[in-house]
């Protein structure tokens, strides 16, 4: 599992069949600032994932990916490798609030 932000969407109008109506997202890896835990910062990399749970642009997600992304009841038939499995409201590292969501 990883922690990502959303950074925008992606759509497609030719495709397979199982994948009409499926909510593709944009999403960049997060990690923990390196520097003094104080954070999360971006990783530079993107990928494209699934979105059974109605996230939005901005918000920092849970996302799976491989065979994990089709442990879902949402994705059990879909052909993906990366899901969003969680919407993230706190994260803590070390007993600090390195993220916290808009509530």
């Amino acid at each position: 599992m990883f922690l990502a932000r959303i950074t925008g969407s992606l759509v497609s109008s030719h495709k397979v069949e199982v994948m009409t109506g499926q909510k593709l997202l944009i999403v960049e890896p997060l990690r923990v600032n390196e520097k003094d835990q104080s954070d999360l910062q971006p990783t530079g990399r993107t990928f494209v994932v699934v979105d059974p749970l109605g996230a939005g642009e901005g918000e920092v997600v849970l996302c799976v990916q491989g065979s994990s992304a089709r442990f879902t009841k949402e994705t059990k038939h879909l052909p993906v490798d990366a899901a969003i499995v969680g919407i993230v409201d706190t994260v803590q590292v070390g007993g600090n609030t390195v993220f916290k969501g808009s509530e």
